[in-house]
């Protein structure tokens, strides 16, 4: 009688370090997503944009208590305004553009070039939690336009994370990448119209990306947790087999 029990063990061994691995990878994949990200609810060139950046906190030991969003130079916003958040004081900086810039028939020469949020003691961002924040931009530039928001993230050790990584020409994402959207073509009935399909995934996202920005990243952990799991069963599996 031909005795199975190496192939079997084997398998079961194979099995486990597969489930393992993928475990691994997925719960490694969810916590890659916590990145900082805006999704603006118009995209249309022309347009008057309420545009929501999502803020988590990566640090195990510290927490987020400043975020500064640098505005874009050469495609200039002439409008600028911010949403109040609880326990976060807004100041937008105006400056001195280095070249005049013609914005849909106007000569702008000043303009918004950066916004930043500062929290108090109680209202900082902590382990396992992220917090948004809404603004008004406008006028949208012409469709095609990436609009690039860089965001350097400060936190109370005194460390700061810069998302500026411009995205990458193989298609894959940066460690760090800067929060975008890419403009699209004005509705022909109205050029300050409604909200317009995006090209962008960030773009076509609903206004509070953090629930889905978190979502995704606690969907992977679950993937992950699972993974581990089976491949913690299917070692025990494999060594009982051993054993008898």
């Amino acid at each position: 009688m031909t005795n199975n029990a190496p192939t079997r063990h084997r398998l079961l061994t194979a099995t486990a370090a597969a489930a393992a691995t993928a475990g691994m990878m997925l719960l490694g994949a969810g916590m890659a997503s916590a990145h900082v990200t805006v999704s603006p609810d118009k995209t249309n060139e022309g347009a008057y944009a309420h545009a929501t950046f999502s803020v988590p906190n990566e640090s195990d030991t510290a927490k987020t208590d400043r975020l500064t969003v640098s505005l874009p130079e050469d495609t200039p916003f002439t409008s600028v305004s911010v949403q109040p958040v609880e326990g976060w004081t807004a100041k937008v900086q105006q400056g001195k553009l280095d070249q005049p810039v013609d914005v849909h028939g106007t000569t702008v020469t000043e303009a918004a070039t950066s916004i930043t949020w500062t929290a108090d003691k109680t209202h900082q961002i902590g382990q396992d939690e992220f917090q948004t924040f809404t603004v008004s931009l406008g006028t949208l530039p012409s469709a095609g336009t990436d609009v690039v928001l860089p965001a350097a993230q400060h936190y109370t050790d005194g460390s700061v994370v810069k998302w500026d990584d411009p995205a990458g020409e193989d298609g894959q994402e940066p460690e760090h990448p800067a929060p975008s959207f890419t403009t699209t073509a004005a509705p022909s009935d109205d050029a300050h119209g409604g909200p317009a399909a995006s090209s962008s995934p960030a773009a076509a996202a609903p206004a509070d990306a953090g629930t889905t920005d978190n979502g995704v990243g606690m969907a992977g952990l679950w993937i992950g947790v699972v993974g581990l799991l089976v491949g913690a069963f299917a070692l025990v599996r494999t060594f009982g087999t051993r054993k008898n």
